[in-house]
């Protein structure tokens, strides 16, 4: 590792836009500290990602974090975990609100509140992975598009309780993941990941913002489809 190398941690490594992130990271010789929801979880990122510190909590019970031990600094949290479940607000149960409000929001408030110390000490950099959704809402998209309104709320907070810090929200249009074919199956619609953004160009963007030399900051930045 570097003298230059800086410390992040990142949820949602397991796959997708955070799977590559963690990746780029490692590869450039950064730390990297990854969140697993189980033991059991923990052993196969630790595997992925050789040289990665790996804690443990699950993100559907977002007061897990609360014992997490961090390092004493972060020169960024990368809030890139999520959850969906596609339903009319006639259809949607109570669990399926709650456990989308729980991952995609109460979870990255309160790893953000337990990580602020280590924050502050590196004057780091808080990234939350947001969505479309988090700009508008669609038909049968009420509790997942509630959860990113959110999350939109949670960095806009953050950003003005918290000057020292840069806090930037992404918006990533549609993005070949396995959440995005997930949420395909739903619509009952086929899935070509051709179609969509490649999830290294959403991490790629991601870097960007980490990188910022420290006399800029990007508060919002959306990303969509080309073509």
């Amino acid at each position: 590792m570097s003298d230059a190398a800086k410390t992040h941690l990142v949820t949602g490594a397991g796959s997708g836009i955070g799977a590559v992130l963690a990746r780029r990271l490692l590869d450039r010789g950064d730390a990297v500290v990854l969140v697993a929801r189980s033991e059991e979880r923990a052993a196969d990122l630790r595997a992925s990602y050789d040289g990665a510190q790996v804690l443990v909590a699950d993100l559907s019970w977002p007061e897990s974090v609360e014992s997490l031990a961090l390092p004493d600094r972060l020169d960024s949290v990368v809030h890139a975990a999520g959850v969906v479940e596609l339903g009319r607000v006639a259809e949607l149960s109570v669990d399926d609100w709650a456990s989308q409000l729980r991952v995609n929001l109460v979870a990255p408030a309160t790893l953000t509140r337990v990580a602020l110390p280590a924050l502050r000490a590196a004057r780091g950099t808080v990234v939350l992975v947001n969505s479309g959704a988090g700009l508008f809402a669609h038909p049968g998209w009420s509790a997942y598009a509630a959860s990113k309104h959110g999350l939109r709320a949670l960095a806009d907070a953050l950003r003005a309780e918290e000057p020292e810090l840069r806090v930037c929200s992404v918006y990533p249009g549609r993005t070949a993941t396995a959440m995005q074919e997930k949420v395909h199956q739903q619509e009952g619609k086929e899935y070509d990941a051709a179609d969509w953004i490649r999830p290294e160009t959403v991490a790629d963007t991601i870097l960007h913002v980490l990188d910022l030399p420290p006399d800029a900051t990007i508060s919002d930045l959306t990303v969509r489809p080309g073509g």
